[in-house]
């Protein structure tokens, strides 16, 4: 989809992304709660030329409460990911966003290693949007208890995901 960039936070590898289209929305919680172990998954559009542009579901578990070098605006998380799932979200099993999928490790260009992959804290990009106050007051409310949705959270995940492809950067 088309969008405009409304605003970037360079320091987290975050943007606010206007895109003329409705789409469903998903809530974003505070990330305060995560703990070692917990299940997270995401949906996302990984490496589109090779696999398509079908969104794609990867899940796994938080590893670490904190990013390289401890970094504590991050998360370590098993979640496989690849290039395409950058920006995607990170989503706990009540279906609310509790980071955003960001990087993996690499020792050399060439290489990933796998299951060693970072996601910016929800808590932090609550923060950034904070800034944005007309943003902040459309997003839904967190759901604090296991969902009744007749829809799956896979599925609600899923319909509120849509691929952005960067054509250029200002």
């Amino acid at each position: 989809l088309p969008a405009r960039l409304i605003q970037a936070e360079p320091s987290l590898d975050l943007a606010v992304l206007k895109i003329e289209k409705q789409v469903k929305s998903i809530p974003l919680a505070s990330s305060k709660g995560l703990r070692m172990g917990n299940a997270v998954f995401t949906i996302g559009f990984p490496n589109t030329q090779l696999q398509g542009v079908r969104p794609k579901y990867t899940n796994g578990r938080i590893s670490s409460l904190s990013g390289i070098q401890d970094d504590p605006r991050k998360v370590q998380i098993t979640v496989p990911i690849q290039p395409g799932n950058s920006g995607g979200p990170l989503v706990d099993e009540r279906g609310n966003v509790v980071g955003v999928v960001s990087s993996s490790l690499r020792d050399r260009p060439d290489e990933v290693r796998q299951l060693v992959n970072y996601a910016v804290k929800s808590s932090f990009a609550l923060a950034f949007l904070e800034t944005l106050t007309d943003v902040v007051e459309l997003l839904p409310r967190p759901t604090t208890q296991q969902a009744t949705h007749s829809v799956s959270p896979i599925q609600r995940v899923k319909d509120a995901t849509v691929r952005i492809r960067v054509e250029r950067i200002r």
